[in-house]
């Protein structure tokens, strides 16, 4: 019979659905008991949003190289300011996963999927008084697809073949070739819009909040906007954002009162802190996955018999046991999860088998091999600890994997698309064409394996705009063997976005296209009453 932790393991993680953990907790005399505190969401919306109050945010994820400018954001300090409390996009994702217009205000496309017409909201204005018009979301679109741009979302626009202003509120996207989920490529959060002339690096957007000092990696202070353009938004008066990358201080620091929320949360400490007067934990299960990157271009990662040896060195179930407390499923090398449109359910799941990774090793010409392996826990929570069980867990197959701890401050800009073999950390992406054209494109800023495959991109290109579903199912799901059994990357697994915040916090269900409710609980919570 399942205990209590792992019934509460299996229906966070979506493997039993809310009703079926109630029919098994019932068995254990337990359901009056748990069910309230397993799910603290469902009361919280009828108390309504107020405003007043500085929200103070202990945010792992935060290096000394952040800058303000959207082309570059590379994790959470610096997304939550930028994109959810400074700027916003034309469209943004909502709790329900849809793209929805948020500078625009509708939108249309041609029967092909190659035209697409945003009509823009009149009477936003930037931080600095002037007002937005086409010209300035054309400008802004613009940065990212410039020859000499080196912005992450360079790959998902370079398929706009010309931006035409129609008139001072009406802009029109020609695409290269047919992209049936377009409005979902501009709500990315690179693609926050900025006056024309400027790159965003001096903090001037449109969002609920304006900037009143930021310190890279330390501290961010915001005010609200007394003249955003939407009354439903930004209900703190202001939102103070402090680095604490060290898991065990920002758990201390929600303890003691001196946040009201942090991020990434210490599985270790889950059951405590749920347990605890005033604190609530928000679970999110979207398309976040861990990593093990290679440099396919980079000896001796440039064998896929390697890199095959390496995926089957992996011990996912041990992974998902204990580095993620249950808080997690078992990831199978290609980056599209079970809540993605076009998941391949009938992949075969890849398992732990030294015996096969001796086999390739043989292939490759090896009878042993030893690799460094780059982690720090900047990376993903846990991934010290997963990069142990993989040196342990390699060893049976002739692999000694040399776990090198790098520092947390910087990993990002010092480690990641530098070394050729580290730990990442994806949030994902909510259509398979963004997550693969961020990372796996052969032209990608982000394709941290360097990975490169003709069929592969000729799929990825032949999918974005096929119009027929049970034909684009294929072209995903071919895609998604290929990434599995041939590119760079070991997935071992997928994880759930767990944040924890004083109960005084209110919250509407969040979206789950990105940690903290898209990036936008600044803008979304509230303090209650």
């Amino acid at each position: 019979m399942h205990s209590l932790h792992e019934l509460e393991s299996l229906v966070e993680t979506g493997r039993i659905s809310r009703r079926e953990f109630m029919r098994r907790a019932a068995t254990l005399g337990l359901a009056l008991a748990v069910a309230p505190s397993l799910f603290p969401m469902g009361a919280q919306a009828a108390e309504g949003p107020k405003r007043g109050g500085r929200l103070r945010m202990g945010m792992g994820g935060a290096s000394t190289t952040d800058t303000l400018s959207p082309a570059v954001m590379t994790d959470m300090m610096i997304q939550t300011l930028v994109y959810g409390q400074l700027g916003n996009s034309l469209m943004e994702i909502d709790n329900e996963g849809r793209a929805v217009p948020e500078l625009a205000e509708s939108y249309e496309s041609s029967a092909d999927a190659s035209t697409w017409v945003f009509k823009l909201r009149k009477g936003v204005t930037f931080h600095n008084g002037k007002t937005m018009t086409a010209d300035d979301v054309i400008h802004s679109i613009n940065l990212h697809r410039g020859e000499k741009s080196t912005s992450a979302a360079k790959a998902i626009v370079k398929s706009i073949k010309e931006i035409v202003k129609e008139d001072a509120y009406t802009v029109r996207m020609e695409l290269a070739s047919p992209n049936a989920d377009f409005p979902y490529i501009l709500t990315d959060y690179h693609l926050v819009i900025v006056p024309e002339g400027h790159d965003g690096t001096d903090g001037i957007f449109t969002g609920a909040y304006r900037l009143k000092s930021f310190e890279p990696g330390v501290r961010s202070l915001t005010e609200r906007n007394s003249g955003y353009f939407r009354d439903d938004r930004g209900w703190f008066d202001e939102v103070e954002t402090l680095a604490i990358n060290d898991i065990n201080a920002r758990t201390n620091a929600l303890k003691t009162g001196q946040v009201d929320l942090i991020n990434r949360c210490e599985l270790k400490t889950l059951r405590f802190l749920e347990r605890m007067p005033g604190i609530q934990l928000v679970k999110q299960r979207g398309y976040r996955h861990y990593t093990f990157a290679m440099h396919t271009d980079a000896a001796p990662y440039s064998d896929n018999n390697v890199r095959m040896a390496l995926k089957h060195a992996v011990d996912r179930e041990q992974l998902v046991k204990t580095v993620f407390r249950g808080y997690a499923v078992v990831g199978n090398d290609h980056p599209i999860s079970s809540g993605n449109r076009y998941h391949a359910g009938d992949l075969p799941q890849r398992v732990y088998d030294p015996d096969k990774a001796k086999h390739y090793l043989k292939k490759a010409g090896l009878d042993h091999l030893k690799v460094d392996l780059h982690v720090a826990d900047a990376a993903f929570p846990g991934a010290v600890d997963a990069g142990v069980l993989f040196r342990e867990s390699s060893a049976k197959a002739g692999i000694d994997v040399n776990v090198v701890r790098e520092p947390n401050d910087g990993y990002w800009s010092n480690v990641w698309l530098k070394k050729t073999f580290c730990a990442v950390f994806w949030g994902g992406r909510v259509t398979e064409d963004m997550m693969f054209s961020t990372a796996y494109a052969d032209n990608a800023a982000w394709n941290d394996t360097n990975w490169k495959h003709k069929r592969f991109n000729e799929l990825l290109v032949a999918a974005r705009g096929e119009l027929d579903e049970a034909t684009r199912r294929k072209q995903y799901e071919e895609m998604q063997r290929l990434v599995s059994d041939e590119g760079g990357v070991i997935i071992p697994a997928f994880g759930m976005d767990i944040a924890a915040a004083s109960k005084k916090i209110g919250l509407h269900k969040p979206a789950v296209n990105w940690e903290l409710d898209g990036f936008r609980c600044a803008q979304r919570w509230w303090f209650k009453a």
